[in-house]
């Protein structure tokens, strides 16, 4: 598995299905950005505080390959870092081919441990008509694909900026496929 390079990040503070793009982002263990909406220990994602909101907070940071802006873009969809609500845009890191538990060394000292796919939902396409068919679909045996990031926790804090590295740390044993979460 090849590393890769933070080329955005991003927060807000607010409920808002974008965020903007800030210079450096500050990941806090266990809670996830600093100052985030979705940061916490228990759900922030409203759906999920509907359903039960004691439950953990695996979707504490969410990551996005650039590369599928590109592949949006070629269908004629305009769509920029932190469009889609994502807090690390990457480029030249296959995320959604990573396993269950596999470690995001970002930059000098955060890292993030990858805990599933992100679920797109409605909101795609009220940001953008015909997005959310872009994002996710079925491959050739009928399967969902989800393409529209991966999410994960927060076990080392740090600060994150564009230009960052990226190393990856896979897990020991059998490794598992990312799921919705």
């Amino acid at each position: 598995m090849s590393d890769g390079t933070v080329t955005t990040v991003s927060s807000n503070g607010t409920y808002s299905f974008t965020k903007p793009n800030r210079a450096s982002i500050t990941l806090l263990a266990g809670l996830g950005v600093e100052g985030d909406v979705h940061a916490g220990v228990t759900v922030k994602h409203r759906s999920r505080v509907a359903q039960d909101p004691t439950l953990p907070n695996l979707r504490q940071v969410h990551l996005i390959h650039g590369e599928l802006f590109d592949e949006v873009a070629a269908a004629g969809f305009e769509v920029a870092p932190g469009d889609l609500g994502e807090n690390v845009t990457t480029r030249g890191l296959d995320l959604l081919a990573l396993p269950t538990g596999a470690l995001l060394h970002l930059g000098a000292d955060a890292v993030v441990e990858v805990t599933g796919l992100r679920n797109p939902c409605a909101q795609i396409d009220d940001f953008c008509h015909g997005l959310l068919k872009q994002v996710v679909g079925r491959d050739e045996r009928g399967e969902i694909v989800r393409k529209a990031g991966i999410m994960g926790v927060v076990l080392t804090g740090g600060e994150v900026r564009p230009g960052d590295p990226i190393r990856v740390e896979l897990p020991a044993g059998p490794h598992r496929p990312l799921e919705r979460v």
